[in-house]
């Protein structure tokens, strides 16, 4: 289990480098899609967990809203807007790679300075958690501000997601998992809701650029 848990964390954060270096949205929607799908396993995974109904339920629920329904949603809103890459992002593919490794050290040496729970000290997976839930919430933040069209910063939302729901999933031992679930449904909607404004915007003015929408007045 233990080299389970590693392979996922360790594939997260190369999937958060690929998501900083790619201009292609519809490859970077199913990066995230992959994300959510391995994450799901997480809760099985976990030391002293196993196949429980909670653990199951919250597995299930992040594969098909993380793995299907946010995906399916966000590729419709791509066809819609027309535009398949991110140009010119307020922060360019080679800084934010740089920025991205910047952010993975500090989250590693961050990590170090964090105690385990003791069931997880053992564990080279679990110690892994740490500093993947922190560096895919920096990830996360670092899309939603450096890119300039709508639907990227909603991958950046749910990357930084991610991460929250790893630090969650894997080290708050003692957190309801209907907490956790609750946080999936708060998601849903959030991306809903930004897919039906993206789809708006597309419609009214022939982008998706957020900060265009700041010269607009009354």
């Amino acid at each position: 289990m233990a080299s389970l848990i590693q392979f996922i964390l360790i594939f997260v954060v190369l999937t958060n480098l690929t998501l900083l270096g790619s201009s292609r949205r519809s490859s970077c929607i199913r990066l995230v899609a992959a994300q959510g799908i391995l994450l799901g396993l997480l809760p099985l995974v976990l030391p002293e967990e196993g196949l429980t109904t909670s653990a199951l339920v919250l597995a299930l629920a992040s594969i098909v809203l993380k793995g299907v329904v946010f995906p399916r949603l966000l590729l419709r809103a791509e066809r819609t807007a027309g535009v398949k890459r991110e140009f010119q992002p307020i922060i360019g593919y080679s800084a934010s790679i740089l920025l991205g490794i910047l952010f993975l050290a500090f989250s590693m040496w961050l990590g170090t300075r964090l105690e385990l729970p003791l069931p997880l000290r053992s564990l080279i997976g679990a110690k892994l958690a740490v500093p993947v839930s922190l560096f895919s919430i920096l990830i996360g933040l670092l899309l939603i501000i450096s890119r300039n069209k709508a639907l990227t910063q909603v991958l950046g939302y749910l990357v930084m997601e991610n991460g929250i729901y790893i630090f969650g999933v894997s080290l708050v031992r003692e957190q309801p998992w209907l907490v956790e679930t609750g946080i999936l449904l708060d998601i849903f909607v959030a991306v809903f809701v930004m897919g039906i404004a993206i789809f708006h915007i597309s419609r009214e003015f022939d982008h998706m650029d957020v900060d265009q929408l700041t010269v607009l007045k009354d």
